[in-house]
């Protein structure tokens, strides 16, 4: 298995715990795709124990070609989702608790069965159950959107922030998920408007594509668990105020930052 690397885990889990961003690792050590992944990894161990949650879930981000053209790369990528970072339909979330965050709109996927390593999308529509969701990325490094390597994002757990949840409903069929239209406000107001075949043509394919990477990591998706699928939108900077993100036949979320 591939190790990661303990020094840049440690400078990532220190700009958590003083909340204090720090310049990108790629500055001074060059990580490939696995070592990044595996930092993560070293990460997530550290943020559990010493704040006493467990793994909610994951989030796929870079699912459409701009984004990932960023980082120099041909496939989405994964964070990891902590239990103390999942909020609820109206939350209020303070500014300061956060490094430089991002709204993403963002269809989430509940899982009811665990999944295979391979799924179908029949197997993946017959597991899950859906919500309106927001991804709000955020990273510990200084000056990071657009300007981050793919060893940077990875290592710091993929620009995880925290996910909003609305309420879960059934999931479409296949295909209407491709056809989800989004409309995200600010303060009452359109900012916003998207679709989801922004997310790899189809928000399954991108929990089909996590199911697949995470195996190839010795992990598995599991009953209980939550997926946020990709963003719809390009991400925008969080503003104080409200947003709410509202989907055809998913329903809408609300979540207002202080």
């Amino acid at each position: 298995m591939t190790q990661g690397n303990q020094a840049v885990a440690q400078q990532l889990f220190k700009a958590f715990q003083d909340h204090e961003p720090i310049p990108f690792i790629s500055k001074s050590v060059e990580l490939s795709e696995p070592e990044a992944y595996a930092t993560q990894d070293l990460l997530i161990e550290q943020l559990k124990d010493a704040q006493n949650v467990e793994v909610a879930g994951y989030k796929v981000s870079m699912t459409s070609a701009d984004t990932q053209s960023i980082a120099n790369t041909h496939e989405p990528a994964y964070g990891t989702i902590l239990s103390n970072k999942v909020f609820k339909h109206e939350s209020e979330i303070a500014v300061s608790d956060l490094f430089d965050p991002l709204i993403e709109p963002e269809i989430m996927f509940i899982l009811t069965a665990d999944l295979p390593q391979d799924p179908s999308a029949e197997e993946v529509l017959d597991s899950v159950r859906i919500a309106p969701g927001i991804e709000v990325p955020d990273a510990r490094y200084q000056d990071w959107f657009p300007n981050f390597t793919l060893g940077d994002l990875l290592a710091d757990n993929t620009a995880t922030g925290l996910i909003v949840v609305g309420e879960e409903v059934a999931p479409l069929s296949y295909d209407k998920f491709a056809e989800i239209q989004l409309s995200l406000s600010f303060n009452g107001e359109e900012i916003e408007t998207g679709d989801s075949t922004e997310v790899l043509g189809n928000p399954v394919k991108s929990v089909q594509w996590l199911a697949k990477k995470l195996a190839d990591h010795g992990k598995h998706l599991k009953a209980g668990q939550v997926i946020s699928s990709g963003t719809f939108i390009s991400p925008i900077p969080v503003k104080k105020g409200t947003y709410e993100a509202s989907y055809t036949d998913v329903g809408s979320v609300k979540v207002t930052f202080k």
